[in-house]
């Protein structure tokens, strides 16, 4: 099947977007000769860069609110649950706007998955600070810098009972395209943070990586190691960042509780 419509694509030249777009296609080429249906398929976008994504591919889809697509695709999950639901989702459409969406699809282990672009800003409207800026990011609502302090969200959907929980980099191809399927193969509730730096207005290219590695022989049902991990980079200081699945177990998703038949 043919997963890339014929829409100009509009993001910056050079943009990290780019392959996060290619590495989604590559792993549905993959998923597809596993069996997967393309047409059972649906992905949802929120507003931000990220949500040009919309429309390049050719898949059904559904343009969400700002901060509400993880709603939505909750909504769509529960309407039909044979579909594939994919959220594309930005840090500040996520992590600001829709936040609480975030934290209850991951307690209830709603069996969707959430890609979050982050490039640590609000990119499509010229570069405000986010909940994941670090503390002085002079952006155009903060010329004389940020005076808040991030947030680990890893650590926070962890907490909320997120049953996969992962990052990856746009600098490392492969592991991007890997992380995609390995959350897409999830049952229940997956978490993948994308470090996807904004060559325009704030590129961390080179600060990632200096510091990304990438996580081996990790237990993924330890909760002690997976928070030891989570925490080594907490999104203010110059310490290594890691990269792969941090937490991942099976549980009963909350369409199959759902639709359980009563036991009266």
């Amino acid at each position: 099947m043919k997963y890339q419509t014929d829409a100009k694509i509009t993001w910056c030249p050079g943009c990290s977007n780019f392959l996060i777009l290619r590495a989604f296609q590559d792993a549905l080429f993959e998923l597809e000769k596993e069996g997967q249906n393309p047409k059972e398929i649906v992905f949802l976008t929120g507003i931000g860069c990220h949500g040009k994504i919309f429309d390049y591919l050719n898949l059904n889809s559904f343009y969400a609110l700002h901060g509400r697509s993880i709603a939505t695709a909750q909504g769509i999950k529960l309407a039909n649950p044979k579909l594939k639901v994919i959220c594309f989702v930005g840090d500040g459409d996520c992590y600001n706007e829709g936040i609480e969406h975030l934290i209850f699809a991951a307690k209830r282990n709603s069996d969707i998955k959430v890609f979050v672009h982050n490039n640590r800003n609000f990119a499509l409207t010229v570069s405000q600070f986010t909940a994941v800026s670090p503390k002085g990011f002079k952006g155009s609502s903060t010329p004389k810098g940020s005076v808040e302090e991030p947030f680990n969200p890893l650590e926070l959907v962890f907490s909320a009972g997120a049953t996969f929980v992962a990052r990856t980099f746009t600098g490392n191809f492969e592991h991007l395209k890997k992380m995609i399927k390995e959350a897409i193969l999830h049952e229940g509730f997956a978490f993948l943070e994308i470090l996807q730096p904004c060559i325009t207005f704030f590129d961390l290219t080179n600060f990632f990586k200096e510091r990304v590695y990438t996580l081996e022989n990790q237990d993924f049902e330890s909760k002690e190691k997976a928070q030891e991990k989570i925490r080594e980079w907490d999104y203010k200081n110059d310490g290594k960042i890691p990269i792969g699945i941090f937490y991942k177990i099976k549980k009963p998703t909350f369409e199959q509780e759902f639709f359980k038949p009563s036991q009266s």
